[in-house]
């Protein structure tokens, strides 16, 4: 089951949101929770509901026994359990056919299918697990309330990845305010409008350019600005929509998207862009090995892992690997020379275009359909203008509409509405969610006619 489709909109989140406010105690809310999270992932993975319950029941184990021993060899025990079962269920088959590949071999494949989200609460359970082996959170006595932590259907899926301490208290001292209610279901819609409105018309344009063989050059830049905008507007709108129900059960999850588009270098993309995943890194794999407290050279080798896993972390396949290769190279680059002494339009230009090289081999199905689209954005003249057939007026309309909501306009709106009179903002307040319920109308009519409403997080 996914965000933004009828039968969760129509179905079970209202079932689901109703019930949360009637029940009346936080015991009888969090028991609600977890059995509707079970179903909501039970619904496209019958089967690997018990692998995640699995995961939760051996993390709780080593939880409660980094609580009562806080040594080494017991984290790495933890952490290779993790990531022993994060690369079985996505790693051996890559592994398998790059062994194939360079040896010549032709080893039979797993077939194993991805477990939706493992990346995401599988990097939750190890932060975690080393939060208490670093002192920073107790170990969880209570069994269902690090199941709730785990499973939370809002996040479990597509993110952001939630830090234990983030939503410790909330856990069981949570209250649901009618205001937090009519916040939490605005922002959901605006996460929803991303995602139906501009993100799924952005990807059938994608999606046509990246099936052709050979694409011309203009071919070639309308599916990597397409992409450009579904990828941006499809995560950054799950995003949204995970927040938006967190506030509607209480749980007050931390921003995950800044508009990365309004970066001028590369190492401000990555501050913007996935900002639960990019502090993961940071605090558990850059500054383990040493961050940059160990001379130039060494810093530049550790971010060049933390991107190597970074890429590795998005999909099994190599293709994710150089994407994020490729990002960590420019951020090398810029450590080397002058960027951040360009003016701020060629600051931002340089970084969208690295961003948009580097997201058409994210999208690309191998290494070498990557490179060939790159090619041809770069050496191919257009040719009988075949991007024109994507150029719609709905099309373009949504694009600009894109364009605009990628940059930081609303913070600079709010600010000025902030000096306002109490009219004002009253007004513009009551625009909003007025603005909202014909957003969500929308939305519907749009999912109702069947529209191309693809998922990008299976990969992950």
């Amino acid at each position: 089951m996914v965000f933004s489709s009828l039968t969760f909109l129509s179905i079970f989140l209202p079932a689901v949101l109703l019930l949360h406010t009637l029940l009346p105690s936080i015991r009888l809310k969090n028991a609600l929770l977890i059995a509707a999270s079970l179903v909501f992932y039970a619904y496209g993975e019958p089967v690997y509901v018990f692998l995640m319950l699995l995961s939760t029941v051996v993390n709780y184990g080593f939880g409660r026994l980094l609580g009562v021993r806080r040594t080494k060899p017991v984290l790495a025990l933890a952490v290779a359990f993790n990531l022993v079962l994060l690369g079985v269920f996505k790693y051996t088959d890559m592994l398998l056919s790059t062994v194939n590949r360079l040896f010549s071999l032709s080893l039979p494949l797993t077939g194993i299918l991805l477990p939706i989200g493992i990346s995401f609460f599988t990097f939750q359970t190890m932060s975690y697990l080393i939060d208490i082996y670093r002192g920073q959170t107790p170990a969880q006595k209570n069994y269902f309330n690090l199941l709730l932590y785990i499973s939370f259907f809002p996040q479990l899926i597509a993110g952001p990845i939630v830090k234990y301490h983030d939503i410790e208290q909330e856990i069981t001292r949570r209250q649901v305010t009618a205001q937090g209610l009519a916040w939490g279901m605005r922002r959901f819609v605006i996460g929803l409008s991303k995602k139906v409105l501009i993100s799924n018309a952005a990807a059938l344009v994608a999606d046509r350019v990246f099936a052709l063989s050979s694409p011309d050059g203009a071919a070639a830049w309308a599916g990597a600005f397409a992409y450009l905008l579904q990828i941006y507007y499809d995560f950054s709108g799950y995003s949204d929509m995970a927040i938006g129900m967190g506030w509607m059960f209480g749980f007050h999850f931390l921003e995950n998207f800044d508009y990365p588009y309004s970066a001028a270098s590369v190492r401000v993309f990555w501050r913007k862009w996935h900002i639960s995943l990019s502090t993961w890194f940071k605090e558990y794999l850059y500054i383990p090995l040493g961050g940059n407290r160990k001379g130039r050279l060494r810093a530049c080798l550790n971010k060049l892992i933390v991107f190597f896993c970074t890429g590795l972390w998005h999909g099994a396949n190599w293709t994710f690997v150089i994407w994020g290769l490729f990002h960590g190279f420019f951020l090398l680059l810029e450590e080397f020379l002058p960027i951040k002494k360009l003016p701020r339009v060629l600051g931002h230009l340089y970084t969208l275009l690295v961003v948009t090289v580097g997201f058409v081999i994210f999208r690309a199905d191998a290494i070498s359909q990557g490179f060939s689209m790159i090619a041809a954005m770069f050496t191919r003249f257009p040719s009988g203008g075949t991007a024109l057939q994507y150029a719609t007026p709905l099309t373009l309309f949504l694009a600009v509409i894109g364009v605009i909501g990628a940059f930081p306009w609303k913070p600079a709106l709010e600010k000025r509405l902030a000096a306002a009179s109490v009219r004002v903002r009253s007004a513009a307040e009551y625009l909003s969610y007025a603005a909202a319920l014909l957003l969500l109308a929308l939305c519907i009519l749009n999912l109702s006619g069947g529209s191309y409403n693809p998922f990008i997080y299976f990969r992950f």
